[in-house]
């Protein structure tokens, strides 16, 4: 089961729904549009609303485009749904290259009564996930390599547990390793739209997170742009990998 403890993305639906005249006011600001194409849009950006609001998960906007009328402005319809639900209870955040109604950043304390406590990570879990984070996709004996230690296969699989890791693929070499990277969970949890919104450096310094005396070659490596797109390195998971992994049933062979 997936582990969330930060009230601040327990999503939270409203019963009190957005005026029709509301809906198009972003696109009623845009001169360009004819009142047909407003019209159209307001009307598109209604569906957008249902069908994320509706959605356990997040939706994501190849999603959103099979659903919608064909021609929309995919992008344009989330950007103005977002900027409807920006002062309200509710907002529309981006998760990766998805889309979901989270509670308000500054309502959170209301929320304190549904949290549920998980228990904390440990020392070794946070640096295990931060290592993946930064430098996916990484085998365990790589981590083990940045960690300087050993790293238990619980550690790894508590992370998976989370949903906030993955195992991505095996690497092109002797004895193919398995590959970790984040997921979208991950990206929920933590609020970032996208890997490479995780803090640098200097941003690590600045919340005292790093000491001030690192080594001068010491640097933070930077997240590949698209987490979800394997490497030229890397081999995609068959459903052999998967069945000795114990992600996927065993097949049963008939005599």
């Amino acid at each position: 089961m997936s582990e969330r403890a930060n009230a601040s993305v327990i999503p939270f639906k409203m019963d009190d729904e957005p005026e029709a005249g509301e809906i198009g006011q972003a696109s009623a600001q845009n001169p360009a549009q004819n009142p047909a194409e407003r019209l159209h849009m307001a009307e598109a950006v209604r569906m957008a609303e249902a069908i994320v609001f509706a959605s356990a998960e997040p939706v994501s906007e190849k999603q959103l485009a099979a659903r919608l009328p064909d021609g929309i402005n995919v992008a344009a319809a989330m950007a103005e749904l977002q900027q409807i639900y920006a002062r309200r209870g509710v907002n529309l955040v981006r998760v990766g290259d998805a889309w979901a109604f989270r509670t308000a950043g500054d309502l959170a304390f209301l929320m304190s009564r549904d949290t549920v406590q998980q228990r904390k990570l440990s020392r070794a879990a946070l640096e295990v996930l931060a290592i993946i984070a930064y430098h996916q996709p990484v085998t365990r004996a790589e981590i083990e390599d940045i960690r300087g230690v050993e790293t238990s296969k619980g550690t790894l699989d508590t992370l998976l547990e989370t949903e906030w890791v993955r195992m991505r693929g095996r690497r092109k070499t002797p004895g193919r390793p398995v590959t970790y990277g984040t997921t979208g969970t991950f990206l929920d949890h933590f609020a970032l739209e996208e890997i490479r919104d995780l803090p640098g450096m200097e941003e690590l310094k600045g919340a005292g997170l790093l000491s001030g005396r690192m080594p001068s070659n010491f640097s933070i490596p930077q997240p590949p742009a698209d987490p979800d797109a394997l490497t030229e390195d890397e081999d995609p998971l068959t459903d052999i990998d998967l069945e000795e992994l114990g992600l996927l049933t065993p097949r049963v062979t008939e005599d």
